[in-house]
């Protein structure tokens, strides 16, 4: 099935380009490997490279910078590894303040880098079950 009509939810609210790439890593992955949940991690894994989660939806890296945003994602499928859930590990502490800022987490001043993650991740968890119950 062409990826896109698998779009998932979070990708619909999504821009073009991040739909785009998406679509074309879910549509080469089903090709290669067929249908079904590979092809999906094969497409997160390459939105993730330019892209991040941000509440229900996904925006373009922090200076368009490319590259893995997770321990899983810059590691061979054997080998595993930790998700970040679409957050970018590798962005500076300045940029998860304003997201942390822009998706209203308290007490995120006093907070460290791996705090600030961890916050974004369950904010971004939550708005996106909110938006998918509206």
């Amino acid at each position: 099935m062409p990826g896109r009509q698998e779009l998932p939810s979070t990708l619909e609210r999504s821009s073009q380009e991040a739909q785009r790439t998406w679509i074309k890593a879910h549509d080469s992955a089903v090709d290669q490997y067929g249908e079904g949940e590979r092809a999906h991690r094969v497409a997160y894994g390459a939105l993730k490279h330019t892209h991040e989660k941000v509440g229900d939806h996904w925006e373009r890296k922090e200076g368009g910078r490319k590259g893995p945003s997770d321990p899983r994602s810059a590691r061979p499928r054997q080998q595993g590894g930790r998700s970040g859930e679409g957050v970018d590990e590798q962005a500076t502490k300045e940029h998860l303040y304003a997201l942390a800022r822009r998706l209203d987490i308290e007490g995120r001043s006093r907070m460290s880098k791996p705090e600030l993650l961890d916050a974004i991740r369950k904010a971004n968890r939550s708005r996106t079950r909110e938006a998918r119950t509206s």
